[in-house]
Formats: C-alpha cells, sequence, structure tokens
C-alpha cells in the first residue's frame, strides 16, 4: 500500500500548521478594532480638547475674599480684597478645566494652543499686579521693608510657563499660590508690620502705568494682525509705522490666534484685580472724581473677556461677512487704555 505516502515532503508540508500572522483574515479581524477605536478616540479628544479651550467663568472678587474669612466682612483688612483676587486668578490657572496645559506634552493638550496662550497673558497679569503689590501697595515709603512672603511669591510664579520636568511650572505655581496665602493670613491677624496694604493714590497710579503699557502693547500688536491701512488708521500710530521703515508690520498669519488669546487672557486677570483694586481704594477714587473712568475701564474691560464662541479668529474686512475679531478685541482694548490714561492722571494730581 503506497498510499499518500509516495511523496515525503508533501506529506510533511501538508501536515505543519499555517503561519496565522500573515493571513489576510487575520490582518482583518485587527483592523477593524482599530478603526472603531480611532473612530471614537478622535472625536473624544477633540470634544475634550475644545472643553479644555474655553475660557474661565468670571468670579465676583468680592465673594471669593468673604469666602476666605468665613463670611466676616470686619475681617477684611485693607488690601484684602485684592490679594484673594490675585491669589484666587492664579489658582485658576492651575485648577480650571483640564489644568494647566502650557507644559503638557501629551494629547490632547499638545495639539491645543489657544489655551496655552491664553495662559500666557493670564501670568503676565499675575505678575504685574504681584509685582506692584509687593514693590508699591505693601510699602509705606521707598526704604520700607519688602514683605518676604510676598518676594517668595513673586520669585515662584515667575518661573518658566513651559517647564514640565522637575520642578514643574504646576508646583513652582502652587509654591507661590501658598506663599501669597500666607501673607493674606498675616494681612488678615494684622499682627505682623511687614504685612501691610497701603491705599495710597501714587501707589495706584504707579500700577496704572505698567497695565497702560500692556494694554497700548496688545492693542498695537492686535491691530497689526489685521494688517489693513484703512482699519487700522484709529489704532495705529504714525510713530509705530515710521519705525517699521513706513510701512507698518502685518502679524504673520500663524501667530494671529495666539496674539489674539493671549490678550483675552492678560484682560480676564486684569478685571479681576482692577475690581478689587477699585474696592480697596474707592475713597480715593471718589475723592479724585475718578468713578467715571474706573467704570469706563471695567465696562471694557468684561466687553473684552465675553465669551467667543467661534471656532478660529476672523479677521474680515470693512463691514463684510466675516468678522473681525482681531480689531473688535483691539477696540475695547484701547478704550480701557484710555479710561487708563485718564485715571493715572486724575490720581497724580494734587
Amino acid at each position: 500500500m503506497q498510499g499518500n505516502t509516495d511523496n515525503p515532503s508533501e506529506y510533511a508540508a501538508a501536515s505543519e500548521p499555517a503561519d496565522e500572522s500573515t493571513t489576510p483574515g487575520q490582518a482583518r479581524r485587527w483592523l477593524r478594532p482599530a478603526l472603531i477605536a480611532l473612530g471614537v478616540l478622535i472625536p473624544a479628544m477633540t470634544a475634550l480638547g475644545a472643553y479644555w479651550s474655553l475660557q474661565p467663568d468670571r468670579f465676583d472678587v468680592q465673594t471669593v475674599a468673604l469666602e476666605r474669612v468665613g463670611g466676616d466682612a470686619a475681617q477684611l483688612r485693607p488690601g484684602a480684597v485684592a490679594v484673594s483676587a490675585i491669589g484666587e486668578v492664579a489658582r485658576t490657572l492651575l485648577e480650571k478645566p483640564g489644568g494647566y496645559l502650557h507644559n503638557d506634552i501629551s494629547p490632547p493638550s499638545i495639539f491645543l494652543d489657544n489655551m496655552p496662550s491664553w495662559e500666557d497673558g493670564a501670568a503676565k497679569g499675575v505678575r504685574d499686579a504681584l509685582r506692584a503689590l509687593r514693590n508699591d501697595f505693601s510699602r509705606s515709603q521707598t526704604q520700607s521693608i519688602e514683605s518676604p512672603e510676598l518676594r517668595k511669591a513673586d520669585e515662584f510664579l515667575s518661573y518658566d510657563l513651559d517647564s514640565w520636568l522637575l520642578p514643574s511650572t504646576e508646583s513652582e505655581f502652587r509654591e507661590g499660590i501658598r506663599a501669597l496665602d500666607r501673607y493674606f493670613a498675616a494681612l488678615i491677624a494684622g499682627n505682623n508690620r511687614s504685612a501691610r496694604f497701603y491705599t495710597r493714590a501714587d501707589n495706584l497710579a504707579a500700577y496704572m502705568a505698567v497695565v497702560e503699557k500692556r494694554l497700548g502693547s496688545y492693542a498695537q500688536r492686535l491691530s497689526a494682525s489685521v494688517g489693513d491701512p484703512e482699519l487700522t488708521a484709529a489704532l495705529v500710530t504714525e510713530q509705530t509705522a515710521s519705525s517699521a521703515g513706513g510701512e507698518r508690520p502685518q502679524t504673520p498669519w500663524l501667530e494671529i490666534d495666539d496674539i489674539f488669546y493671549e490678550a483675552r487672557g492678560y484682560t480676564w486677570t486684569l478685571l479681576h484685580v482692577f475690581e478689587a483694586l477699585a474696592i480697596e481704594f474707592e475713597p480715593i477714587l471718589r475723592d479724585k472724581n475718578a468713578m467715571v473712568s474706573k467704570q469706563q475701564m471695567i465696562r471694557d474691560l468684561k466687553e473684552a473677556t465675553k465669551q467667543m464662541w467661534s471656532p478660529m479668529v476672523l479677521n474680515g474686512h470693512g463691514f463684510g461677512l466675516v468678522s473681525n475679531h482681531s480689531l473688535v478685541l483691539a477696540s475695547y482694548m484701547s478704550r480701557a487704555n484710555a479710561a487708563v490714561l485718564d485715571l493715572r492722571i486724575l490720581l497724580q494730581q494734587g
């Protein structure tokens, strides 16, 4: 009987199992789940990124300060509302949806640029306010000793915004917030001579001078994003044009949204800080007949920080169908800057 044993090689080949790793059926079995996973993951990451890119809600500075002292308004010593507002803005950078995104290297954060730019502007606003608190509001005269807690808070909150290794930006910011909280506690207790807040007109005027330069710079950069002489003539000065060789510099297309959201972040911080300072300095503002300038500044800052629902920054022309977001924001910031200028002049008058 020969049967099928005449060709041993064919028998051996027939008896060996097939290599399933290379079969088309096996590849198809893996391909379908992978496509389903991508079909679910990509929309989920997109929705999460869009949610994280929303500007945080505004908060009431007076309410936040009262909550920190258990609702007892009698404990709100001079400066408590302002210090509380600066600390709350710094906490918002870390505790908003998605947390701090500027230094993230994982998806979806690594694909986002609007919120990191917003955080950049908000951090600049915190640093400006904190430096004014350290150098002006907390010191009675030029030879006064600065508060060690404010010095620590200023140093920690001035740390690199992009650091994700040890120490990370978040850890340094938390140390700065803790130092600011210790200053707030000492201010409320009233038993530490280095924890004071002096509501003098010259102190507020010094801070307004810094804000004036910031707002003016942002208005110019937003106007340069438009690159249209007819639209920017009222916002861009001749000095700026002549410094660029007779031509107004135009912002690169890929940087337009970065500048827009950075300016939005700064105005969001400035709105809360100035609302707190308006409470602290209300008697002085009334005495200087500066209430109208104060109200105009707050009104324009609120308009500049309204929630934006467009998925992208549009820079239309004239009265066309497409909005010009950069120029609208530049207009509000220019109006707020004019109010700051008027306010500073009134504060400096005798």
